[in-house]
């Protein structure tokens, strides 16, 4: 049996990036892992890199990219004729990015001299890590001064939609049609459901989401939901919202599901692929041994404090696994945390500068509290915004929906939350999240200087309209 400081289980973005964390503080770090690839190999990196973030977002560019040049390109002068999809071609591509990620991280963690191990990792008693593998009911047994548990989450299922691997699946199997849909239904509106119909809406599927909730995005900042709802309806996504599924069946090759609307009246639709994003689940199935009792709640996540430490001395536990907005850069963050927390030091995340993109056309993103949110707080607000109708560069890309919305404590001017539907709103989110961080008020943010012309100007532009200065918009008393 080998001996580590630090044991990791889990090898995707949080337990990864806290392998190479500790063995950069000096720690003999392993991982565990159990992910393969088709080939039976070991595949580092987790559901974001396999399964989720990086194919997904390859996808979506190389959608973006032919939807582009089948239906915008005219209007900019460019006459591409014969355009035409080659699937196969884009799925090379999208597993091409996958490997190159998957080999970029066991090169970081080999480099760092991570040890890995590939195979299903358990907490035992003694702070010791059982190593199942796939191919031999031989145990490795590992064992680790801390152990670190990043085990990360899988997608929730439906018992009214039954997964059966062909025309029912799951958000992962999505991203790996071998021919378009003709006729696509999603079952869920969030972040993963919107990301997989717009893919595939692109590429020329008819495309249905049912989501249960009666508003759209709930979650995130009414303006901004509202905006991105009147958008995607016009770009011919067909979402219904306050729909609830009530039967899916196979027949002749096709999903036949029955649901009932808002007002509780039945309907039927057909589709050739059903994809069922009603969001992930933390998975700790056979994750400790039953003895140890370490605590989980109702919910399936593990219980921890704010340095990530759980009930048990010296395992801490990081990422999905944990709750909280189920984000890579997130779980990354902890991961670092908890390095640095092993190696002696005193760290924390700032869960209130996290940001959130919606990876759609145009992208969605936000970091801080929705204006609803701190009016519940009773927290005094003045908001500025600024369309991207007014945004030079936005006009010259030919896209120029959407908005940037800035949200300043009254009295302070302290900068609480920036709001984006627009183009690259997931790049511009970041100054907004760094001045975030900092404590910037809405001022600072309008004084900085930007470089013209940019997308990133309408955020400067909108920190500026909270005091009704903003240069290319109206004044208030105008646009009344």
């Amino acid at each position: 049996m080998t001996n580590y400081d630090v044991v990791v289980i889990g090898g995707g973005a949080a337990g990864y990036v806290a392998a190479i964390r500790c063995a950069q503080l000096g720690k003999k770090t392993a991982i565990v892992d159990k992910w393969q690839n088709d080939a039976g190999e070991p595949s580092m990196g987790g559901t974001c890199v396999n399964a989720g973030c990086v194919p997904s977002k390859a996808l979506l560019d190389a959608s973006q990219n032919y939807q582009f040049l089948k239906k915008q390109a005219q209007a900019q002068g460019i006459v591409a004729e014969g355009i035409s999809l080659d699937l196969a071609k884009l799925h090379e591509h999208k597993d091409k990015v996958v490997q190159e990620a998957v080999d970029n991280i066991q090169s970081l963690l080999e480099g760092n001299g991570v040890a890995c191990f590939n195979g299903h990792g358990r907490l035992e008693p003694g702070n010791k890590v059982s190593v199942k593998s796939e191919e031999s009911e031989a145990l490795d047994v590992i064992e680790g001064e801390h152990i670190i548990i990043a085990s990360g989450s899988k997608p929730l299922e439906l018992t009214v939609a039954q997964l059966d691997d062909e025309h029912i699946l799951d958000s992962s199997d999505a991203l790996n049609f071998d021919t378009v849909p003709k006729k696509l239904g999603v079952i869920g509106a969030g972040v993963i459901g919107l990301e997989v119909a717009s893919i595939w809406a692109r590429l020329g599927a008819e495309v249905t989401i049912l989501e249960a909730q009666p508003s759209f995005l709930p979650f995130s900042d009414s303006d901004v939901a509202d905006e991105a709802l009147d958008i995607f309806i016009n770009q011919g996504l067909d979402i219904k919202l306050g729909c609830r599924v009530i039967e899916t069946s196979v027949v002749d090759g096709k999903v036949s599901l029955d649901y009932k609307d808002i007002d509780n009246e039945s309907h039927s639709l057909q589709f050739d692929k059903l994809v069922v994003a009603v969001g992930r689940e933390p998975y700790t199935k056979n994750i400790a041994a039953p003895e140890l009792n370490l605590a989980i709640n109702e919910f399936g996540y593990v219980h921890v404090d704010e340095q990530c430490k759980t009930s048990l001395p010296n395992v801490y536990a990081i990422g999905d696994v944990v709750g909280g907005p189920m984000l890579a850069h997130k779980g990354t963050q902890e991961g670092k945390m908890v390095a640095a927390v092993i190696a002696g030091a005193n760290a924390d995340v700032n869960y209130s500068s996290i940001p959130s993109v919606i990876y759609t056309d145009p992208e969605i993103a936000w970091v801080g509290p929705t204006e609803k949110e701190l009016a519940q707080q009773e927290t005094p607000i003045k908001v500025g915004r600024f369309n991207f109708t007014d945004c030079t560069r936005a006009k010259t890309m030919g896209q120029a929906e959407g908005f940037v919305k800035v949200i300043a404590h009254a009295e302070t001017d302290r900068l609480l939350a920036v709001h984006i539907v627009g183009p690259n709103a997931g790049d511009i989110i970041n100054q907004a999240t760094f001045a975030l961080e900092f404590d910037a008020s809405a001022e600072d943010v309008a004084l900085a200087i930007f470089a013209h012309p940019t997308l990133s100007e309408a955020l400067s532009e909108a920190a500026m309209d909270v005091q009704n200065l903003a240069i290319h918009n109206l004044p208030k008393s105008a646009k009344s």
